[in-house]
């Protein structure tokens, strides 16, 4: 009911345990609030928060333009309505190192139990798509300096994301990945990674843990959770997946309304009713007013 009754820093302790369980850990990718709830309740340990579905939410184009504000809010909301810890796509950081390290403070305050930030140039673009840029080695790190010294809350994980390997390659992405571990990375997120061996030489690269990022229609294979533990990945996340599944449904449904005049054909699809009752938790708010949840659902739950 309400908000989460999980700290903060009782989720990031939760995570750093997970990241170092020797399990690997899927985080499937929440759209809003209420799909992070579902995504508790299916039994996931974590969720991850993707700055292109935060960007496509608004309407907008994953190249950098939502703000600060924008994406600690939006990932505020939805941290503060699950018991498990949120990992949030921060983008190149929002500016330079002093605006990386505020960057940090603010999901800190937000609620977050990590975050990662890349060595992209701004404007930025996808991880999956071609024509990237990417800074120097001494920008790059000096972002996650930043990002490690601002920091209050030394479980707060900072997750350093390197593009370099579409751009100058594996072995550029393999010394990348060193640099910032020496710089103060808990963990590394090689983006666009092209098969299960790529992932294991930045396995040998480097020994904190390794994100594979499974995104649909991207460089990489959707490679199998087991598949990617045994080449030593920590964590999978899977970010736009439920935008893209629940999108294409609302698709699907305004093209039927609009060919037959009803959604008559689509009700079975939907969450009824009840379901989306017991997902809020209606029922639990009659502690404070019992004219709360004092009716039938009509329809056997529809």
């Amino acid at each position: 009911m309400l908000y989460s009754a999980t700290t903060p820093e009782q989720k990031r302790l939760r995570l750093r345990e997970l990241l170092s369980s020797g399990t690997i850990q899927q985080f499937p990718g929440a759209f809003n609030p209420l799909s992070a709830r579902l995504i508790e309740e299916k039994g996931f340990p974590g969720v991850y928060i993707s700055g292109a579905v935060l960007a496509n939410d608004l309407g907008l184009p994953d190249i950098g333009l939502t703000t600060l504000t924008e994406v600690a809010t939006r990932a505020g909301q939805i941290a503060r309505m699950t018991e498990l810890p949120c990992i949030v796509d921060a983008d190149t950081g929002f500016g330079e190192p002093m605006n990386v390290a505020r960057t940090i403070q603010e999901l800190e305050n937000a609620g977050l139990a990590g975050c990662h930030i890349e060595d992209q140039f701004n404007p930025k673009r996808c991880g999956h798509l071609d024509g990237k840029n990417v800074v120097d080695t001494d920008t790059a790190t000096k972002r996650i300096r930043a990002a490690a010294d601002a920091r209050r809350d030394k479980n707060f994980l900072i997750m350093a994301r390197t593009d370099i390997r579409a751009v100058d390659g594996l072995e550029a992405a393999q010394d990348r990945a060193k640099a910032l571990v020496d710089a103060g990375a808990d963990a590394i997120f090689p983006e666009a990674m092209k098969d299960l061996s790529e992932f294991q030489a930045i396995r040998a690269a480097v020994d904190v843990p390794i994100l594979a990022n499974m995104t649909e229609f991207g460089k990489s294979e959707l490679f199998t959770a087991q598949q990617l533990q045994d080449t030593g990945v920590n964590i999978v996340i899977y970010p736009v997946t439920l935008l893209r599944i629940a999108m294409g449904a609302a698709e699907r449904t305004l093209e039927t309304i609009d060919a037959t005049g009803t959604q008559e054909s689509q009700v079975g699809n939907m969450l009824t009713r009840a379901r989306l009752y017991d997902l809020v938790d209606y029922e639990a708010y009659n502690r404070f007013d019992t004219s709360v949840f004092n009716f039938q659902i009509p329809g056997l739950g529809r």
